[in-house]
């Protein structure tokens, strides 16, 4: 059998090579000729941990290629796996222009029976319209399935999440298609991961509610963090409280500067974008949204309110990513606050482990440091923005020694309030009341 991946994007890619690892031929396309030109080189175009050492090892051992001929890798495929992206428009539904693009050259292509897989996220009713594209294309009368099978891979720890799923879905009401992916998967199933077999609609909704599920733990934890400022609560020790309860468990309960990334913005929109267009209201999803954006510009306020005010200070900013292990920039909060930092007249000093080098065209206003100790050489006090496992062992003397003032702003929570009081600094944290220097 043999698989190609339409989209060598991040999803694309994580997938196209762990399929591969399954022992599967896959041929990865995109008309990105300068990434195929870095990927056949072993360059790869995204941060994350182990993809690099996946795709050598499948490239040299034949079972991965890359390239832009998208006609011919369709006509030598059992299964074509659609992995474009599916931005959002202004009015927040998904962007199907490249989806629609390749359902064409299938359509073009349709040499046999085929299967065509969406692992982007795409609106409910998709699947349909790829069913009607390829018909309308290929003349009606040649035969293929479309099978919904979504993603649910974390930046940071994509391989894992592929390796080891929490389960696998999928939607078609073709039971040969159903049969060919159980075979793909079988790695999966053999190891006890959890099927879902449903139709096409159910699996693309699977994907958008359990995205804005998780973000509403999100956001309903960062206004319980509010109320813990203003009555004296710890929401460290809430969240520990009903994180205990097997009914709401402790994932995604950690306050912050809200969520972020490619996926939760998206989705959360797009989905209460599918409600409207549908003639109902998502409300709670609404909400969540309106709560994110309002736990931004708190985290801004926080940080303005803590340095006395911004205006010609000089900030060291600890993360740009929207999370550990990646270089993403899409949507983070952090690059939100430094904005607003900038905005208001500060000067920020920054450092990332990944993100760095991206982060430089995003954020050109922005002095980059080789690491947390340059970036507080001489500023007014440090943010902590991203919890990088870096971030959290940092020599407190040094840092002291470094800073201007003893201030640390902790967005995630990183640090304990008494420590950070006996070592000498005033630290300002989300949900927790703010700890004064004890020495």
């Amino acid at each position: 059998m043999k698989i190609c991946i339409v989209g060598t994007g991040y999803v694309g890619l994580v997938t196209g090579s762990c399929l591969a690892d399954f022992g599967i031929e896959v041929v990865g396309v995109d008309v990105d000729e300068d990434k195929i030109a870095a990927l056949q080189e072993l360059r790869i175009p995204i941060y994350e941990p182990g993809l690099r050492n996946l795709v050598s090892r499948n490239v040299r051992e034949g079972r991965l290629s890359f390239s832009t001929d998208l006609g011919s890798a369709i006509e030598s495929s059992t299964a074509i796996f659609i992995a474009v992206g599916t931005p959002p428009k202004a009015d927040g539904s998904a962007d199907l222009k490249f989806i629609r693009q390749v359902a064409e050259s299938i359509g073009k292509h349709l040499n046999g029976y085929k299967i065509i897989v969406t692992k982007s996220t795409v609106p409910i009713g998709t699947g349909q319209s790829i069913r009607e594209i390829v018909d309308e294309i290929s003349g009606g009368d040649r035969e293929f399935a479309v099978v919904s099978n979504p993603e649910f891979l974390r930046e940071g720890s994509a391989i894992a999440d592929f390796m080891g799923p929490d389960r696998v879905v999928i939607g078609t009401d073709d039971q040969r298609a159903l049969d060919t992916l159980m075979d793909i998967y079988s790695p999966l199933h053999v190891a006890g991961v959890p099927f879902v077999t449903t139709n096409v609609e159910s699996a693309e909704l699977i994907k958008y509610a359990s995205n804005s599920f998780l973000a509403t733990k999100i956001s309903f934890i960062n206004e319980v963090a509010e109320l813990c400022e203003h009555v004296g609560a710890d929401v460290e020790v809430v969240a520990q409280g009903m994180g205990l309860d097997a009914r709401i468990g402790g994932r995604f309960l950690r306050a912050g500067p809200g969520f972020g990334g490619s996926c939760f913005p998206k989705d959360t929109s797009a989905l209460a974008r599918i409600a409207r267009d549908n003639g109902l209201r998502f409300r709670i999803v609404e909400s969540v949204l309106e709560v994110n954006d309002r736990t931004r510009a708190r985290m801004l306020a926080k940080v303005e309110e803590a340095f006395g005010g911004v205006k010609g200070k000089c900030i060291a900013a600890l993360g740009i990513a929207f999370k550990p292990d990646t270089d993403d920039l899409r949507d983070s909060p952090a690059v939100a606050v430094i904005d607003g930092l900038l905005e208001r007249g500060a000067q920020v000093r920054a450092c990332d482990p990944a993100a760095g080098d991206v982060a430089r065209l995003r954020l050109p206003d922005v002095t980059f440091c080789e690491d947390p100790y340059q970036a507080a050489d001489g500023a007014d006090g440090l943010v902590i923005m991203t919890e990088w496992n870096q971030f959290r062992k940092l020599s407190m003397r040094r840092l002291r020694q470094l800073l201007e003032e003893p201030l640390i702003v902790d967005l995630r929570n990183v640090y304990d309030p008494e420590s950070m009081a006996n070592a000498g600094f005033r630290y300002v944290s989300v949900g927790r009341r703010t700890i004064e220097a004890t020495s």
